[in-house]
């Protein structure tokens, strides 16, 4: 019984977002505070493990530290443009040039960290 309820409410709410005016603006509100709340908790998540694993960061040296921290921000770049891999031409040849430039950094610090 439980599951036909939270059926039914789902479907509710599927015809308030086709049927009321201004519905579907509302569930884009909606869609985008959760993805606002799912963006902070990542943030969270990564000042936890930097908190708990700062001296392994420290190990790693300026360099080291200075190619964890581009490679982050590179995933994220490469997150958000992933619409160029439909692309074609020079576009597309520099996201898979900066994905393998990525991959080699990501290697790099991994071969950093396990050095004494």
């Amino acid at each position: 019984m439980r599951n036909v309820r939270n059926v039914a409410i789902i479907v509710a709410i599927a015809l308030a977002v086709y049927y009321v005016p201004g519905g579907g603006r509302t569930a884009s509100t909606v869609e985008a505070a959760l993805w606002v709340a799912f963006g902070l908790a990542i943030c969270f998540i990564v000042l936890r493990v930097y908190r708990e694993r700062r001296l392994s960061l420290a190990s790693l040296g300026d360099r080291g530290r200075g190619l964890l921290y581009l490679v982050g921000g590179l995933i994220l770049f490469l997150y958000q443009s992933s619409w160029w891999v439909n692309a074609h031409g020079l576009r597309e040849l520099g996201w898979f040039v900066l994905a393998g430039f990525g991959i080699w950094a990501a290697v790099e610090v991994y071969r950093r960290s396990r050095t004494y």
